[in-house]
């Protein structure tokens, strides 16, 4: 069987309901993906839902180096945002046909993290994954769906990256892919410039270009999981625009413009 891992954010969930487009296309294209022997976890973020229910509650947040700043007090609305993102993920591909199951990293201790310390507070750096309940679910021909909520070695919660989660599950289940669907296209060489959009890339082009400063905000934490993800043993990575009609399968087959990231 093919392993998968799909980490789907960004503005690609600006519509959470049964009738969103983008996920009534993830449900199609995992269903087709399962049809020909191919396992798929999802796993997915929230940046959009967490904001939103930050500035109702009058909670300041901030980022810094692409990663949200989780104080204790924001920690409890970021766990409640994500919870209400995977309800309605789980329940919009259920309708879609597939048989899924929500999750966070804190359920069967899937995600032990440890925090990132200053400035960041309760945001957790690349967890520990422990894969037997991905592994179990998929044997029961379940699609798990996981926030990526982590704990810390105290039980306490912490705020996890998503794309870090996605990278730290491929690397222990040696996925066959990574695909990061969210709201861009492609890598870019020169951030500001569509027109230096990179189609593929070496895990040494990309740790030369963070050093150089030119991957940097919400595509930081993006090439930094696909550095994990490949380290940990997975085998290719996959950035595309998560917002396109069926992204998922786009991105597996060529159609649609992404940025392949290798050893």
């Amino acid at each position: 069987m093919t392993q998968l891992v799909v980490k789907v954010g960004g503005h690609a969930l600006d519509e959470l309901n049964a009738r969103s487009t983008v996920l009534a296309d993830l449900a199609a294209d995992v269903r087709e993906l399962q049809a020909n022997a191919t396992h798929v976890a999802i796993v997915h973020g929230g940046g959009p839902q967490i904001q939103e229910l930050l500035d109702r509650v009058g909670v300041d947040s901030t980022f810094h180096e692409g990663l949200r700043i989780t104080s204790a007090l924001s920690m409890g609305y970021v766990a409640m945002a994500l919870s209400h993102v995977n309800l309605r993920i789980t329940a919009a591909l259920n309708k879609g046909g597939l048989s899924a199951v929500g999750l966070s990293g804190a359920d069967a201790t899937l995600l032990v993290a440890s925090s990132l310390g200053e400035p960041w507070d309760r945001a957790g750096g690349a967890p520990k994954v422990q894969t037997d309940i991905i592994t179990s679910l998929w044997a029961s021909s379940v699609t798990p769906v996981l926030s990526s909520i982590a704990i810390d070695e105290h039980g306490e919660l912490l705020n996890v990256n998503a794309d870090t989660a996605a990278g730290a599950l491929a690397g222990a289940l040696d996925a066959d892919a990574l695909v990061l669907l969210s709201d861009v296209d492609q890598l870019r060489a020169s951030p500001d410039d569509a027109d230096t959009a990179l189609a593929h890339v070496t895990s040494s082009q990309v740790r030369e270009m963070i050093t150089a400063g030119t991957i940097r905000e919400g595509m930081r934490p993006k090439m930094i999981a696909a550095l994990d993800a490949l380290a940990g043993g997975a085998r290719r990575v996959i950035v595309a625009n998560g917002t396109r009609r069926h992204a998922l399968r786009g991105a597996l087959d060529g159609t649609l413009p992404t940025t392949e990231v290798v050893t």
